[in-house]
């Protein structure tokens, strides 16, 4: 994969990132609390079903703001599996303070914390594309930002043990 040097992928999964996707472990079972209005309605299983269905949006999408922003759409997505499989929820904060995914997910699973920062950094561009903003993503922003995607959707799956089974095309 190329990266652009402004936003590197993180390549490799932070070591032991795969010893969470099976037997829980005494971290796992103490599970970091998040308040409860932050966490996702929807399982995890859901919110991966619908971060790939927006990978498959994003890779039919022409006009690169709108590819780079529904790809960051279903890396968020994928975030929220994390959330929604490892926090415990707790009573919710007052109100004034907004907290993003990204920095829970960090919380929750800190072996992604490079996901995190890179998927972060992108946030500020994906609101100007949604907003309509002319040119503010090039073209292999747009393409490494969907690869990047991919990955991190698959390794979420991996490290969660939920497979994703492609649907068969009708001939």
């Amino acid at each position: 994969m190329v990266s652009n040097p402004a936003y590197p992928v993180p390549r490799q999964p932070s070591p032991g990132l795969l010893a969470h996707a099976h037997a829980p472990t005494a971290a796992a079972q103490a599970a970091p609390t998040v308040p409860a209005n932050l966490l996702p309605s929807r399982t995890p299983a859901q919110l991966l079903a619908i971060a790939r269905q927006g990978l498959a949006e994003a890779a039919r999408t022409r006009p690169d703001g709108l590819r780079y922003a529904t790809a960051h759409l279903a890396a968020l997505r994928a975030a929220a599996a994390v959330l929604a499989a490892r926090a415990r929820p707790a009573a919710p904060t007052k109100r004034g303070r907004v907290t993003s995914a990204w920095s829970l997910l960090v919380l929750v699973a800190p072996e992604f914390s490079d996901w995190a920062s890179y998927f972060a950094l992108g946030a500020a561009k994906r609101s100007a594309a949604e907003a309509g903003i002319p040119r503010v993503v090039s073209e292999r922003e747009a393409d490494d930002l969907l690869r990047a995607a991919e990955h991190f959707v698959s390794l979420v799956e991996s490290v969660l043990g939920l497979a994703y089974q492609p649907t068969l095309e009708a001939a």
